[in-house]
């Protein structure tokens, strides 16, 4: 019987789709390990130039830890670069094509070069958390945007798979179900007439669901139908991932995004009236093509006045195929200030929403115990939490009291 393991680098999207293959091999009768595998599986980014380069790593990593083992790359790196990673020898394998065909390319790989399963298993996973794909591809065209290359155009997933795969989480004992793509927001199922809206609605319904989120969301998407159907699901987590990108109009216009500062700033206001105690979260490109020291200050003006509580700040990264390709003119250590800065305002934010928070309750799913014996979960509002070490175990959702604001989480006891 031949082993397999596998790690993914990215975003959420490049998560499932390592779990998808997971559960491929698995049902072919392949073993998981931790690391190490016969057959390990690197599901790779491509969004910057330093993405690709930590996938690099990460092949170099597994090569050298699986003896004469076979490293396959998937992801979107493979579909974008895959002559990145010729000279690395004959044991890598690279497997391109969109998303849905590369567990069935993946296991004709294997058994095209001998590899053979065992007896049918179930991917081994922690049931606590699911991420469901309900769509894939985008039809937007941001200027510095690849992921229309290599992941294709838009597409959604049936209402009723979604629903039955959800239901089937949900009976195996996950507690909270993630709802990810890459453009979430385009969801729709034309035949059922029902769009993310509908969606959601349908699996706020299904029973024994406790908690619900969604993975990440464009702000033109946070539309009034959606922001009330939240609102009205109790499963719903009080959390948004919503990229900003820039929060000046000239650099937003150049980037050919779909909306300008106001129009943020307006849409996330209507959801914190509609949802409450809202935890924002969101992705900012600094050292955009022709970003200026005022352009930064407008963004971070922006995350200011959003509230933002963390940031992920990516230092533009020019990329083959895009409008913006041969266009990088803003200095790397301008990048670098400017990624401190962002993230240095919504650290300071994301602190003092938690200090805010000291002597309040929450419920917390926990999902693991450290060798101090102390808890780690999320909040609803996906805060992370830790725990004095008693009364609860992996994968209990429990009532807590936080005590303090720690480092980047809060620090409590079950009430």
């Amino acid at each position: 019987m031949t082993t397999f393991s596998g790690e993914f680098l990215g975003c959420k999207v490049s998560r499932v789709d390592l779990d998808v293959l997971r559960a491929r091999l698995a049902a072919e009768g392949y073993d998981e390990v931790a690391l190490g595998g016969e057959v390990h599986v690197v599901n790779g980014c491509c969004v910057t130039h330093e993405a690709v380069r930590k996938t690099r790593q990460g092949v170099r990593r597994a090569l050298a830890r699986s003896g004469d083992g076979i490293v396959v790359l998937t992801g979107c790196v493979a579909n974008l670069a895959p002559e990145t990673f010729a000279d690395l020898g004959p044991r890598v394998h690279v497997v391109r094509g969109p998303a849905e065909g590369v567990p069935a390319a993946v296991s004709d790989l294997l058994a095209g070069l001998g590899c053979r399963g065992g007896r049918p298993r179930e991917a081994s996973s922690v049931r606590l958390r699911a991420f469901l794909r309900v769509q894939d591809g985008c039809s937007f065209r941001c200027a510095f945007c690849v992921i229309p290359q290599v992941r294709g155009p838009a597409r959604s997933r049936p209402l009723a798979d979604v629903v039955a795969e959800a239901e089937r989480r949900v009976a195996a004992g996950h507690r909270e179900l993630v709802l990810s793509g890459v453009n979430l927001g385009l969801y729709r199922d034309r035949a059922a007439g029902v769009r993310l809206p509908g969606l959601v609605a349908h699996l706020a319904g299904i029973e024994g669901l406790e908690r619900l989120r969604l993975s990440s969301i464009e702000v033109d998407h946070v539309d009034d139908a959606l922001v009330r159907t939240l609102a009205e699901a109790p499963a719903f987590l009080p959390h948004l991932h919503v990229p900003l990108q820039s929060g000046s109009d000239a650099v937003l216009a150049r980037m050919r995004r779909r909306y300008g500062r106001d129009r943020y700033l307006a849409r996330i206001a209507r959801a914190r009236e509609a949802l409450g105690d809202l935890h924002l979260t969101a992705d900012v490109i600094v050292g955009y093509p022709g970003e200026s020291d005022d352009d930064f200050a407008a963004t971070l003006d922006v995350v200011r006045r959003a509230g933002l509580g963390r940031v992920h700040a990516f230092p533009y990264s020019p990329r083959p195929g895009t409008v913006t390709a041969g266009l990088d003119d803003v200095p790397a250590a301008a990048k670098r200030r400017r990624s401190e800065a962002v993230r240095a305002l919504a650290d300071r934010q994301g602190a003092e929403r938690r200090a805010a928070r000291v002597g309040t309750r929450d419920r917390v799913l926990v999902e693991r115990r450290d060798a101090t014996g102390t808890l780690h979960g999320y909040g609803r509002d996906y805060t992370p939490w830790q725990l004095q070490p008693a009364g609860a175990a992996p994968g209990d959702v429990v009532d807590v009291v936080a005590l303090a604001a720690g480092t980047g989480c809060l620090e409590g006891r079950i009430a």
